[in-house]
């Protein structure tokens, strides 16, 4: 597992180690690689959140070498079981894409995309968005109006 925490030491993340495992198996490593990503689901535990797996790219999703674009299907049917078979508890979070950079940084189509889903959603949480590099992940919690916390990774 690793951790994540906002600047002011406020909401905390929890990457169970599997979904990491997800990160580094789709990251672009190559320049044949393309972008992938899916949906976060896991605990929330308010303001926390314990991430506790991550859906991966369907066939329905488009992928080129920098852009991804997530289909419903596949991901919701995911999203559905965990929802069930956890009782209500494990839940959507939010979103992960891999960017083809060492240490990835979001752009304005990110940031809007982002700060769309946080105000569609009907819970009024905010939505936990990963971007995975080649050597670290760019992690940011985006509330309804497109505000951004970036939470950085606890060393040991």
């Amino acid at each position: 597992m690793k951790y994540w925490r906002a600047p002011d030491g406020g909401p905390c993340l929890v990457i169970a180690d599997q979904v990491l495992a997800t990160f580094k198996k789709y990251a672009q490593n190559s320049v044949l690689t393309p972008e992938g990503g899916g949906i976060l689901l896991g605990y929330v535990r308010e303001p926390h959140i314990e991430l506790l797996d991550a859906s991966v790219p369907t066939r329905w999703d488009k992928q080129l070498r920098s852009f991804f674009d997530r289909s419903a299907k596949g991901h919701q049917e995911l999203a559905d079981k965990r929802w069930a078979e956890s009782e209500q508890l494990i839940r959507y979070v939010g979103e992960w894409h891999t960017h083809p950079e060492d240490h990835p940084s979001p752009s304005g189509v990110d940031k809007r995309g982002w700060a769309k889903l946080a105000g569609n959603r009907t819970d009024q949480r905010p939505v936990l968005a990963i971007i995975v590099g080649r050597k670290s992940l760019h992690v940011e919690l985006v509330n309804a109006e497109g505000k951004a916390i970036v939470l950085l990774e606890e060393v040991e």
